[in-house]
């Protein structure tokens, strides 16, 4: 009776998991290969341009040439150490991104155009990131925001 209890949980927590478990690549719209991971989101997000005609966010906050909008620099090497657990300039306190909170991080209600954010909802130049996009980057964060 033991081993049938044990293997009705085991089923069912696999039943479970895969039912969750949605096909990213149907909500992440213009980047299919989008994943909650920081890799992937740097990837398609912050530096390249997706099909539905979204500039790279790296278009602007980058410090080639420049001073990063919003002095957030979203280049490679550093764009990881500019977001997590980090204050916003535009509204100092507030962090851009609170690993395991996405509704406290500034960097969704900056790219969802929250009210109360200060300047413009971004991308700036539209189009915006797509619902699936920003579900993702939301997955991520609630994930706690591994550098992975």
């Amino acid at each position: 009776m033991r081993r049938y209890i044990q293997a009705l949980c085991i089923i069912a927590t696999l039943v479970s998991a895969t039912a969750c478990d949605e096909n990213l690549s149907t909500i992440a719209g213009p980047t299919p290969d989008l994943e909650p991971t920081f890799a992937s989101i740097q990837q398609f997000v912050f530096e390249a341009p997706d099909s539905a005609g979204r500039r790279a966010c790296t278009s602007c906050h980058t410090n080639v040439g420049r001073t990063p909008a919003g002095g957030m620099n979203l280049l490679h090497d550093v764009a990881y150490a500019n977001i997590v657990n980090v204050s916003s300039t535009q509204r100092p306190g507030v962090l851009r991104v609170v690993p395991g909170d996405p509704d406290a991080s500034y960097i969704v209600h900056k790219v969802e155009g929250t009210p109360g954010i200060v300047g413009l909802r971004m991308p700036f130049i539209a189009p915006y990131l797509s619902d699936g996009q920003i579900l993702i980057l939301r997955r991520w964060i609630a994930l706690g925001a591994p550098r992975d």
